[in-house]
């Protein structure tokens, strides 16, 4: 008997690779349970089951085709901001609720590649702007630790949905955190790799410059696994490295590795719970022979003020191909095509239209200079500010959110109280660094993530550093998930 909650990737490739379980049983098992669990979590927008049924059995038939991919048979979770071909794909927007895109992103046809299973499109804030996944036209997404609490967003539903067994891997994109804050509050791993790595070609664009998708997972070694499995250059993404990426030997002990923990990030407002438990996991790196120091990056406190000029600077852009007129949601009550474009775009939610009028009052004649042009200047001292701590340091750690999930509705209408909770995570994405949020304990019943972040492409040895910290945190985490 197959118990989902158990189960990790790995285990999953393994079983049907032994022909202990088909692709089939195993799809169907997950699309039972997404079916069930999303009535109580709304993490989910779209469960593909014929199509998910259908590529299962392709699989099945032809399995020595398939037999050492990767993913094999691995059900997994796509945020609804990254397209799939002929499955709807509406960025949790009134905007796209019709849109069903006429092809697949690179990310999506690497999982394919790869064997994995999309069983389903994961819930997420509107356009990817919001922090709780309260800002979804479809509805907010409930943490499955605490049906009373978010699980962080933009990609709340992605992680939910992992934190829930309602698959067993995931994909989301990560702005200013999207990736690593819901992996915190919702206790599971999650990756915003090196800019540029993975595609994003396919993906809704929010701020391009900042935007990257990466992979949710239970462990470690299943997030390493799906993180090799998309990324790679795209010729078609002119943004996508041509760096090869490799593995890095797995340890057993931290001895001769050198960690900074950033004060600049770890003093902001954490709460005295997150704080004992970041305290706690220091100790542990300690204990397996790490060389920790404080270490403070000049320029880091002014991560939001530089995100919150570039991010909308770059929505109010990108969304304004959203007319009304070439493809989505159109209001045609109006009498002219101006006002089709006005009827349209007042069905964008509070929080993207707050956004698309603070990008385009930054981006106008006369404060250009004045706002978006010095947060560019900011962010580059920022960037050299990293490079300069990774000369002297191979890892800089923190806690991944100042604090744990947060009461439903309690800061929705806050939007500065709402912004600060990235405050930990928009650093990376300002530098365009690699940096993962693992589990590393629990304050008041809730889990706290620690952030390790590295130098650009050092992916494989931050998946190798949290591997064994998590081998000796020995923490069983999900165990009080209730969904």
């Amino acid at each position: 008997m197959i118990e989902p909650s158990k189960l990790t990737a790995v285990e999953c490739t393994n079983l049907i690779q032994n022909k202990e379980v088909s692709v089939t049983e195993i799809t169907k098992i997950f699309l039972e349970r997404s079916k069930e669990i999303n009535l109580d979590i709304n993490s989910l927008i779209t469960i593909c089951e014929d199509s998910a049924l259908k590529q299962a059995e392709e699989i099945d038939n032809n399995f020595e085709e398939y037999k050492n991919k990767p993913l094999l048979g691995v059900p997994i979770s796509v945020k609804d901001v990254i397209s799939t071909k002929n499955i709807k794909t509406t960025a949790g927007s009134k905007i796209l609720s019709n849109y069903i895109p006429p092809y697949d992103a690179f990310v999506v046809k690497k999982l394919v590649d790869a064997g994995a299973i999309i069983i389903s499109k994961s819930n997420c804030d509107e356009f990817a702007m919001g922090s709780s996944n309260e800002t979804s036209f479809f509805g907010p997404c409930l943490n499955p630790w605490d049906f009373n609490t978010v699980p962080g967003g933009s990609s709340g539903g992605s992680a939910a949905s992992v934190a829930s067994s309602q698959n067993l891997i995931s994909i989301g994109s990560d702005t200013g955190g999207s990736i690593r804050q819901p992996a915190s509050l919702c206790g599971i791993v999650g990756m915003k790799p090196t800019y540029g790595s993975v595609s994003r070609s396919g993906l809704i664009a929010f701020g391009s410059s900042l935007d990257q998708i990466g992979p949710f997972a239970k462990n470690v070694q299943d997030c390493e696994k799906l993180f090799y499995s998309i990324a790679g250059h795209d010729p078609k993404d002119l943004t996508s490295s041509k760096n090869v990426l490799e593995s890095f030997k797995d340890l057993d002990s931290l001895k001769g590795i050198k960690i900074g923990i950033c004060n600049d990030i770890s003093d902001q407002g954490i709460s005295e719970g997150v704080k004992k438990v970041f305290e706690d996991s220091v100790d542990t790196m300690k204990n397996l022979g790490a060389e920790l120091d404080e270490i403070s990056i000049d320029y880091i406190k002014e991560s939001l003020p530089v995100y919150y000029l570039t991010a909308p600077s770059e929505a109010s852009s990108n969304l304004n191909r959203y007319d009304g007129i070439k493809y989505g949601y159109s209001d045609q009550n109006g009498k002219t095509s101006w006002d089709t474009i006005d009827l349209t775009r007042s069905n964008f939610g509070d929080e993207v239209k707050r956004r698309i009028l603070l990008g385009t009052f930054a981006l106008s004649s006369g404060y250009y200079d004045e706002y978006y042009g010095k947060a560019q200047k900011i962010r580059g001292l920022i960037i050299n500010s990293f490079n300069e701590a990774f000369n002297k340091f191979d890892l800089i750690i923190s806690p991944t959110s100042p604090i744990t999930a947060f009461k439903l509705g309690s800061q929705i209408n806050d939007p500065l109280l709402m912004y600060q909770n990235d405050i930990c995570t928009m650093p990376a994405n300002i530098a365009g660094i690699p940096a993962i949020s693992i589990p590393c304990g629990l304050s008041n019943k809730l889990p706290v993530g620690l952030q390790i972040m590295g130098p650009n492409f050092s992916e494989g040895k931050i998946f190798s550093v949290a591997k064994l910290i998590e081998d000796n945190m020995s923490l069983n985490m999900l165990d009080g998930v209730k969904a």
